[in-house]
């Protein structure tokens, strides 16, 4: 019961986060100085994954808590399963764009840029938070299986994505977010398929993790 009650905790403290950094993101307020990149204001904000991926995390995170506090006041005998797939893919999305920030995106325009406002909560606080609650705190099936299913939501995205480049191919640049085509639309024919695959893989070492420390 202390494991799900740490978890519980961390559960909370991700909802709450991912809801200011919404507020604060589509109201344009700002918390530190300097303009941060890949962040704008109002709609527009949930074309990018960053922001679909933390508000997904934030739901299920908060959906997991209620079952946890039902648990640990004896109104339920377990948690579905079903929960914890939806933990593992949410996780998952916000674990990507941690990486891709860290990996991708800071070393071209800066670490400041990167983690400024919202995008300290949605690029680097709410993914750690998330990946030690899953990994250390969660009680996961542990089935190798369900990586294919947590995958869908970064493969739908990409679908998006790519669908909305391919639709301006004469002005594609403007609509490539995250830069991953490099100027070049061919690219696209392998940006894709490589975030898919290390989202995958992404996905299996969470699952791997969350199995060693249940051990």
């Amino acid at each position: 019961m202390k494991k799900i009650k740490i978890s519980l905790i961390l559960n909370i403290i991700i909802t709450v986060l991912v809801t200011l950094g919404t507020i604060f993101m589509f109201l344009g307020i700002k918390f530190m100085p300097s303009k941060s990149l890949l962040e704008v204001s109002n709609i527009e904000m949930f074309k990018f994954f960053t922001v679909d991926s933390n508000l997904f995390v934030g739901i299920i995170s908060l959906i997991l808590s209620i079952y946890e506090i039902k648990l640990l006041t004896n109104r339920i005998d377990k948690i579905p399963k079903l929960i914890y797939i939806l933990k593992l893919s949410s996780t998952s999305t916000v674990t990507l764009t941690f990486l891709v920030t860290s990996l991708f995106l800071a070393p071209q325009y800066g670490i400041y840029e990167m983690f400024n406002n919202s995008n300290l909560l949605f690029h680097l606080i709410v993914p750690i938070i998330s990946i030690i609650s899953f990994v250390f705190y969660e009680k996961y099936d542990s089935k190798y299986k369900y990586a294919l299913y947590s995958i869908i939501p970064m493969f739908l995205y990409g679908i998006y994505y790519v669908s909305v480049i391919l639709m301006h191919k004469n002005d594609f640049t403007k609509y490539d977010f995250y830069g991953f085509l490099q100027g070049n639309l061919n690219n696209i024919f392998v940006s894709f398929p490589v975030i898919i695959l290390v989202g995958y893989l992404t996905i299996v070492l969470l699952i791997y993790l969350n199995r060693k420390c249940a051990k």
